[in-house]
């Protein structure tokens, strides 16, 4: 370990500042660029130790557990809290729009979409029980410490004042001193939690967890490893005024806010389409509110979520037919001859993206096509594809889902 003085220059895609001297670039968290920093370096990682030159963009983080004057935060929730609210988005912005750019695309990149304080709906929480305490919180960044968090200011109310509760969930499945992990999304019938990560319960400990779920206020569900443990209300998620029972520990878009705005950018793009072809469909995010306007198949490799997409579409009132197929569409895509009744298609994937899917959109007749994407990069590389293949981008739409954080979502819509 060295100490040295050195300067920021930018922000890398992960929000680190980075610096760089004769032996290459210095990853610094919790730094900005422009600032004069005193760090402890170690290789390439560089730990503050004082600020000789702070930012004018640098701002009071607002939360107790991201660290003093936002320096070498203890949380790994969040990374951006120390970076004031308009160099912020429009660095997640130039994140997408940079991504673009190495594929050689430049279409219009309108403004992002902000998150906001308090709208996180699906948190992931890491717990380990000790022998005075149980934590409940996140790991330390590049660390398996957890830091025990007593708040949290993205995330819901909902969620933040039953926290205790949780807790007290946690203490009730907790086996052994491992380290384990609790997914939890607020519904409109409660919080639907799902515990993984845990040995099998001995039957006391089981029926006694149970009953202390079952004295708590405010949990619809509880779930060990995939299983239902208890299950006071069936959690139920609102998808365009469709109600929704997700299967336990099912994905879930993270905010409210965030998934209503790329809904609506995709069905103002599907505009009147009569068939509509919905890949990686999950619970039917898109699918249900699509059925409004035209015909809808959607396809998902998760058995347990189509199943909730498809029990949701049969007992709502006022939609077009939804068909379902189950099909895992990175090994077997949807082809070119299979596209053809269909003039609109979404794909919300993985990180991954949906580079074969898109290598048989390039050569169909689908015209129009909306891609939403969790990973600037593979929807560029996706997007160049469809370029190629005779595709005109429309615009693409950042979305900040994911507070304080350098993951940004994004909304492309495209023509042929």
């Amino acid at each position: 370990m060295s100490t040295e003085t050195v300067t920021i220059e930018k922000l890398g895609t992960q929000g680190d500042g980075i610096a760089s001297d004769a032996g290459g670039p210095v990853y610094v968290p919790f730094s900005l660029p422009g600032e004069t920093v005193a760090i402890a370096r170690v290789k390439s990682h560089g730990t503050i130790m004082s600020i000789a030159t702070p930012s004018p963009e640098r701002q009071e983080p607002p939360c107790r557990h991201f660290g003093p004057d936002g320096v070498n935060g203890t949380c790994g929730g969040c990374t951006l809290q120390h970076l004031a609210d308009g160099p912020y988005r429009a660095f997640k912005r130039q994140l997408v729009v940079d991504a673009l750019k190495l594929k050689g695309l430049m279409p219009d990149v309108a403004e992002i979409v902000p998150a906001r304080p308090g709208e996180r709906r699906r948190v992931v929480f890491a717990a380990r029980k000790t022998e005075k305490d149980m934590l409940i919180g996140f790991n330390q960044a590049e660390s398996h410490h957890i830091v025990a968090i007593e708040e949290c200011p993205i995330s819901s109310v909902g969620i933040v004042t039953r926290l205790p509760a949780i807790k007290a969930i946690a203490a009730a499945l907790a086996t052994s001193a491992e380290p384990f992990r609790i997914a939890v999304l607020e519904t409109r019938s409660g919080l639907d939690i799902a515990v993984d990560e845990i040995r099998k319960l001995p039957d006391p400990q089981r029926r006694k967890a149970i009953e202390t779920v079952l004295g708590l206020r405010g949990i619809a569900r509880v779930t060990l490893n995939g299983e239902i443990l208890v299950e006071p209300a069936k959690p139920i998620v609102d998808f365009g005024g469709v109600e929704v029972s997700p299967p336990a520990g099912g994905f879930a878009q993270a905010t409210k806010p965030a998934e209503e705005a790329m809904a609506e950018l995709v069905l103002a793009h599907a505009g009147k389409a009569k068939r509509i072809a919905d890949l990686f469909a999950g619970a039917g995010t898109f699918s249900l509110r699509l059925a409004r306007i035209g015909r809808v198949h959607a396809v998902e490799a998760e058995a347990a979520a189509l199943a909730a997409l498809d029990q949701a579409a049969r007992k709502t009132q006022g939609l077009k037919p939804v068909s379902v197929e189950k099909r895992d569409l990175f090994r077997r895509p949807l082809m070119t001859q299979e596209l053809k009744p269909y003039d609109m298609v979404v794909f919300d994937p993985p990180r991954a993206g949906a580079e074969f899917q898109c290598k048989e959109l390039a050569r169909s007749g689908v015209k129009k096509i909306a891609a939403v994407s969790c990973n600037p990069l593979t929807l560029a590389r996706d997007l160049a594809i469809l370029v190629e293949g005779g595709y005109r981008i429309t615009k693409v739409t950042p979305i900040d889902q994911f507070l304080w954080t350098s993951h940004v979502e994004a909304v492309a819509t495209l023509e042929k």
